[in-house]
C-alpha cells in the first residue's frame, strides 16, 4: 500500500465515528498496539523536543527503507505515534518526502487536538521528514 492509500484508509476508518470522543478512544486503542520500546532507547538522542509529553523516536535504515520505532508516556500521544508509524514506517525516504501529511487535516486532528498536542504531533512529523531528508541525501 502506498502512503497515499494508507492516508485514505485512515481517513475512511475515522469517518466511521460520529463524535470525537469515539475517535479519541480509537486513537488511544491504536497506541496500545505499539510494539515494546526498550527502556535503553529512552535517551536524549531519541527524545523529541516540543512535545508536552515525553516522546522518543528511533529510526534505522534497512536496505532503502526507513524503519521507525517510537513511544510516549501519554496514551493519546502513543495513539498519534501509531498513526504516524502506520503511514511512514517501512517506506523509502523518497516516498516519505513526496507525500505531504494531508490526512492530518482530513482527520481533523489539527482542529481537535490541544495546541500542545498539535505542536508535539508536528514535532514528530518534522523529525520523520528530517530523517527522510538525511537518508535521501545519503542515497542519492
Amino acid at each position: 500500500m502506498t502512503i497515499a492509500e494508507t492516508q485514505a484508509e485512515l481517513v475512511d476508518e475515522f469517518s466511521m465515528f460520529d463524535n470525537w470522543m469515539d475517535r479519541y478512544q480509537y486513537i488511544i486503542d491504536m497506541g496500545r498496539q505499539l510494539p515494546e520500546y526498550a527502556e535503553a532507547e529512552r535517551i536524549p538522542a531519541f527524545k523529541i523536543e516540543g512535545c508536552q509529553s515525553n516522546v522518543w523516536l528511533r529510526s534505522e535504515q534497512e536496505a532503502e527503507r526507513l524503519r521507525f520505532r517510537a513511544t510516549s508516556d501519554a496514551a493519546i500521544v502513543c495513539g498519534l505515534i501509531a498513526i504516524l508509524l502506520r503511514v511512514y514506517d517501512d517506506r523509502q525516504a523518497s516516498e516519505i518526502l513526496a507525500n505531504e501529511p494531508e490526512f492530518l487535516k482530513e482527520l481533523g486532528l489539527d482542529q481537535h487536538l490541544s495546541p500542545t498536542r498539535s505542536n508535539g504531533l508536528h514535532a514528530m512529523l518534522e523529525r520523520i521528514y528530517a530523517i527522510a531528508r538525511e537518508a535521501h541525501a545519503q542515497n542519492v
